[in-house]
C-alpha cells in the first residue's frame, strides 16, 4: 500500500483535481489519499487557508463575513463545476461553510483551529464526491473517524500515541480508496487542532506509519528536491535519493518543499517517502530513506540557506571555569519560554542564536537585562543581522579537508564568517554570516562542488 499526499497547489482547480484522478488511476497501490485545502490557482491569488482565516477574524470581531463565505464556496463549486457536480450535490459543503460561526468553540485558538482545518475536510468531502462520480471505490475517512488523537495547543497539535492504535484498528479493502482531511487531529477534549501550517504534510507520515505503507509519495509543484534553491542558484542539481537526516538538516535552514517535522513519523516507521511532481508523475522526483546501507554519490547533498535569526554574543574572561553560566542562560530563556537554535562557544565566548520569528524588540531587553544582572559580562552584544548556510550530506563524514574546501572560496570573495559550527553527526556543517551575504554563500558553495 502507498499512502499519498497532494498539496495545496496540486488540488488548487478542476483541472488540477483531474490530474490528481489520474495519478490514482495509475496505481492500484495509491489506497489512502491525503488532501490538502485547495491552494492558489494563479499568483495572484488567495489559498483557501487564508480566506478562512479571514473569516474567522471577521467572526471573532462580530463584523459581516457573508462575503467571505460566498468566496470560500466559489472556490470549491469552481471544482465541482468541472466535474458537472450539481448545487444540490455541494450543498452540504455549503452549509458547513455558513454554520462554522454557530458552532461552540472553548476558546478563540480553538475557532481559529476548526476554521482553517476545513478547508481540508471541505475538500475531502468534494474529492470524495468526485471520484464516487467518476466510477471509483472511494470512502472519506476524518481524523474523528479514524482516531487521529493529537495533544498539544490549537493551532500548533502533535500527534498522540494512541492514534497508531486506532490506525492500525481501521479496515481498508484492496478496491477501495480513502480520502482524508490533512493538517488536523481530534484533542482528546473533542475538539479540531490543527497542526503548524503546511501539516497536511504530517498528516501524510502518520497515516503511511499508522498503516505499516511501504511508501508514502508526497506530490507537489516541483520535479524534485534540488540541492540548492532555484531561486538564488540558476538550474541547480535534482537530488535523486537523500537520506532523512539530511533532509531534516536542509529543512530546517530553509528548504521549504517540505514540512521539516513531516518526516518524523516516516523514519520513526523507516518508511521510504518520494516527492514527485504532481503534473509531470512520469519523473522519478526525490526518493528520502533511512540511513541504513545508504552509499552517497556526492560529498556534499544540498545547501540551504535562512535570513530568519538573531544572535546574542557574551564574552566573559574564564568562562569555561565558571560552573553554572549556561545554565543560568538556558533559565533566563525557559522563563521567557524563548527557544534557541544553536549555542557555539569558546574558552571566554558564548553565541546564542534564535529565530527571528520568535522574538520582539520588548522580551529581546528583557532577555539582555536579566542575563546582564545574573552573568553579568564583560561584553554583551546583540546580533540581529544575522544568516545561516547548512552545508548537508553524508559524504561529508571523515573529508578532513573539508572545512577548508568551503572556508577559501568565500574568503576569495570578503565574505566575513561569524560563526562555524560541524554538526555532531558530522554531516552538516553550520556557517553563520551577514544577512546581505547569505545568498552568495549559497552560490559560491554551490558552484565549488557542484560545477
Amino acid at each position: 500500500m502507498k499512502v499519498v499526499k497532494f498539496g495545496g497547489s496540486s488540488v488548487a482547480s478542476g483541472p488540477k483535481i483531474a490530474q490528481v484522478i489520474n495519478i490514482l488511476k495509475s496505481d492500484d497501490k495509491r489506497q489512502v489519499v491525503v488532501v490538502s485545502a485547495p491552494g492558489k490557482r494563479n499568483k495572484a491569488d488567495t489559498k483557501v487557508t487564508d480566506l478562512l482565516i479571514k473569516y474567522a477574524n471577521l467572526t471573532l470581531e462580530k463584523q459581516n463575513y457573508s462575503e467571505i463565505q460566498t468566496r470560500i464556496f466559489e472556490r470549491y463549486a469552481e471544482i465541482g463545476e468541472h466535474f458537472n457536480l450539481t448545487v444540490q450535490d455541494l450543498d452540504e459543503i455549503k452549509t458547513l461553510i455558513n454554520a462554522l460561526p454557530n458552532q461552540a468553540y472553548p476558546n478563540r485558538d480553538y475557532l481559529l483551529a476548526s476554521f482553517k482545518a476545513h478547508g481540508e475536510l471541505l475538500n475531502a468531502k468534494l474529492l470524495t464526491l468526485i471520484m464516487k462520480s467518476q466510477g471509483f471505490k472511494a470512502r472519506l475517512v476524518t481524523p474523528r473517524q479514524a482516531g487521529l488523537i493529537v495533544t498539544g495547543t490549537p493551532n500548533d497539535a502533535t500527534v498522540n500515541p494512541e492514534t497508531y492504535v486506532n490506525l492500525r484498528n481501521l479496515i481498508i479493502d484492496p478496491d477501495e480508496k480513502i480520502i482524508f482531511p490533512g493538517f488536523y487531529g481530534i484533542a482528546p477534549s473533542g475538539n479540531i487542532a490543527t497542526f503548524s501550517r503546511g501539516g497536511s504534510d504530517i498528516t501524510g507520515a502518520i497515516l503511511a506509519r499508522g498503516f505499516n505503507a511501504g511508501l508514502y509519495e508526497n506530490f507537489t509543484d516541483v520535479d524534485a528536491i534540488f540541492s540548492a534553491n532555484p531561486a538564488i542558484v540558476s538550474n541547480p542539481e535534482p537530488i535523486s535519493k537523500m537520506t532523512y537526516r539530511e533532509m531534516r538538516e536542509l529543512s530546517y535552514a530553509g528548504f521549504s518543499v517540505f514540512h521539516d517535522e513531516a518526516l518524523i513519523p516516516a523514519i520513526q516507521a523507516q518508511i521510504p517517502v518520494n516527492v514527485k511532481n504532481t503534473q509531470h508523475p512520469e519523473k522519478p522526483g526525490t526518493m528520502i530513506v533511512p540511513e541504513t546501507n545508504f552509499k552517497a554519490q556526492h560529498t556534499i547533498t544540498g545547501i540551504a540557506g535562512g535570513k530568519n535569526f538573531s544572535a546574542l554574543y557574551l564574552h566573559k574572561y574564564l568562562l569555561n571555569k565558571g560552573a553554572g553560566f549556561t545554565l543560568k542562560i538556558l533559565q533566563i530563556l525557559d522563563h521567557h519560554k524563548v527557544a534557541y537554535e544553536h549555542m557555539p562557544s569558546g574558552i571566554d565566548d558564548i553565541t546564542i542564536i534564535f529565530k527571528k520569528e520568535d522574538l520582539n524588540a520588548e522580551l529581546i531587553d528583557q532577555i539582555c537585562n536579566e542575563i546582564q544582572l545574573s552573568l553579568n559580562p564583560d561584553q554583551m552584544q546583540w546580533i540581529d543581522d544575522y544568516a545561516i548556510t547548512m552545508v548537508v550530506g553524508e559524504g561529508m563524514q571523515d573529508k578532513l579537508s573539508l572545512c577548508a574546501s568551503i572556508l577559501y572560496p568565500l574568503g576569495q570573495k570578503n565574505i566575513s564568517i561569524k560563526m562555524i559550527n560541524q554538526g555532531a553527526s558530522q554531516i552538516s556543517i553550520m556557517i553563520g554570516t551577514r544577512r546581505q551575504d547569505s545568498e552568495e554563500v549559497i552560490r559560491t558553495i554551490y558552484k565549488t562542488f557542484f560545477k
